[in-house]
């Protein structure tokens, strides 16, 4: 069935899948697409396989689902403020809908640039909690480690490795053979997709130093079901089975805020993680010293002591 509206002069006729505009010189007609086809279209070229890309899979399907599956040529203002009103009342934190809302301008931008859709909103980034960022104390981690070692050998290399690289579990898990050479470890599937290289500690290079017996990399062995299994049993035990911000992450926390803790200017924090943006290291400057003392040092200018001959 087709439906004819008459504005301002112009003839829109809508089928199905396809806006037509008669004007009095020209014939325009537009496709239009849900949220799962525009996904469908553009996803293998915007996101590398991956759990960034199994999270956006299931961001875009929840949006679609809100929209419930309706087809555009447009996506207004109104759209969008809709959908953050929609998520906010299935009870998203502002930082849960900027991650779903970044998947969305993403996959946005490349239909408009593609010529899909003729016009896009503006996407306001909502205020996030600075809150407290968790972090292991020394102590924490040798009994959470121990408790892990002893369920899985492992399990408890990968935990060293993490906490001394602050990489993520699936950039560890990804490490092949060829990554870890010279002591250094080389990252090339990561969530910025910019690769990274890091320097090892003694401890880090000693959890990679395994058997290779046909493996791809030092963790080939492990999955990540399986790791956080083993993770939640071993923090079960130590009794921090309460605390829901100790999950797996808590290392890359741990190992930024140790940098910081002793010293290491926030630049290169942030090429030591990976971070895009300086503003994203910027949640752990609270934890460098304020010891300024230094500073006086470096400014001083110093006469220079005249040998004897």
């Amino acid at each position: 069935m087709s439906l004819v509206h008459e504005l301002d002069g112009e003839w829109n006729l809508s089928v199905s899948r396809y806006s037509v505009t008669f004007s009095d010189d020209r014939l325009r007609v537009v496709s239009e697409f849900s949220l799962k086809e525009l996904f469908a279209k553009y996803a293998d070229i915007l996101w590398e396989p991956g759990k960034h890309r199994y999270n956006v899979t299931f961001f875009i399907g929840e949006l679609d689902e809100l929209m419930l599956g309706k087809r555009f040529s447009a996506f207004g203002q109104e759209t969008l403020d809709e959908l953050t009103g929609k998520l906010r009342a299935r009870g998203n934190s502002n930082a849960t809908i900027n991650r779903k809302m970044a998947a969305l301008s993403k996959l946005l931008r490349k239909a408009h640039k593609m010529g899909d859709i003729h016009s896009l909103p503006e996407f306001r980034r909502q205020k996030e909690r600075s809150g407290r960022i968790r972090f292991l104390s020394r102590d924490e981690e040798d009994m959470l480690f121990g408790a892990i070692a002893r369920r899985n050998e492992d399990a408890g290399r990968l935990c060293v490795f993490l906490v001394d690289t602050g990489c993520r579990l699936g950039e560890a898990l990804g490490l092949t053979w060829n990554d870890v050479i010279d002591g250094r470890a080389s990252f090339w599937i990561t969530k910025s997709a910019r690769a990274r290289s890091v320097p090892l500690t003694k401890r880090a290079q000693k959890a990679v130093e395994v058997p290779r017996d046909g493996l791809k990399g030092p963790f080939a062995m492990l999955r990540q079901a399986q790791f956080r299994t083993i993770w939640n049993d071993a923090k079960a035990e130590v009794g921090l089975s309460k605390d829901d911000q100790v999950v797996p992450h808590v290392l890359r926390h741990t190992c930024a805020s140790r940098l910081v803790q002793g010293g290491i200017d926030l630049r290169r924090v942030q090429m030591w993680l990976g971070h895009q943006t300086l503003q994203m290291t910027m949640r752990y400057a609270h934890l460098a010293t304020s010891d300024l003392d230094p500073c006086v040092d470096v400014l001083e200018r110093r006469k220079k002591k005249v040998g004897r001959g």
